[in-house]
């Protein structure tokens, strides 16, 4: 059985479905790509994974247990964190309180959660700002304490919501070099990004979706070659690549 699987898959809200009868394997280790045009249903398949609110049918089962029904907080104790596309710190909140929130998920010694956290801090570049308040960090700064606070309640399966938007290219090339560094330490990551070099140079493989649909799955060559899904991007054009 693989580290996480998704069973037809099926949520709508009203009369609109968001996603249709998603089928998806992931292996423990793996790096996943999750892309689509905006609306293609990525952000919900999160949500649903991550306990936001339940799907109307299908399963998720992680490690071997069906989480459906599960809610935020509980599926966040069996291993699972998320990052926000719109970032969302506990701004009146220090760099440092904030990640105690989430280290205190695992770590229940005050003085254990904090050694912990200040690890977690000097790791994403932030030790320098642990004493300033969250609301005074910069956007790129701001990325990695979401980054921070999402591996503060010790993953194994970490989802990133676009945690490149709105990051200049250095800053880009620190946030890929620390989700390699992630990756390494055996958290398995499944990603959603709308930059296509970005998504083709960090995944081992990428799931394409199309109006809540899975229209391809493959290698980043594959993915960037398949007609579906150049279709869904460019009107069938050109390539990704």
């Amino acid at each position: 059985m693989s580290f996480l699987e998704i069973r037809n898959l099926y949520k709508s809200f009203g009369g609109l479905i968001a996603v249709r009868n998603v089928t998806v394997s992931i292996e423990r280790g793996e790096i996943i790509g999750l892309i689509g045009p905006n609306g293609a249903g990525k952000t919900t398949i999160f949500n649903l994974i991550s306990g936001t609110f339940p799907p109307d049918s299908g399963v998720i089962i992680f490690e071997g247990e069906n989480i459906v029904g599960m809610i935020d907080y509980q599926v966040c104790q069996k291993g699972i964190s998320r990052t926000y596309q719109i970032m969302k710190p506990f701004n009146k909140l220090t760099v440092m309180e904030n990640i105690l929130v989430g280290a205190f998920n695992k770590i229940k010694k005050k003085r254990l959660a904090m050694e912990f956290s200040l690890d977690l801090l000097n790791f994403v570049g932030l030790y320098s700002k642990r004493n300033d308040l969250a609301s005074n960090l910069t956007i790129a700064e701001k990325k990695s304490l979401e980054l921070a606070r999402a591996l503060a309640t010790q993953p194994k399966l970490l989802l990133l919501d676009e945690v490149m938007a709105g990051l200049n290219p250095k800053e880009q090339n620190d946030a890929i070099n620390l989700i390699m560094e992630i990756n390494r330490k055996g958290i398995t990551l499944l990603v959603i990004e709308h930059k296509m070099k970005i998504i083709m140079a960090i995944s081992n493989r990428i799931i394409a979706l199309h109006n809540g649909e899975k229209i391809a799955e493959g290698t980043p060559e594959e993915i960037s070659n398949h007609p579906k899904v150049i279709e869904a991007y460019l009107g069938g054009k050109d390539t990704l690549a």
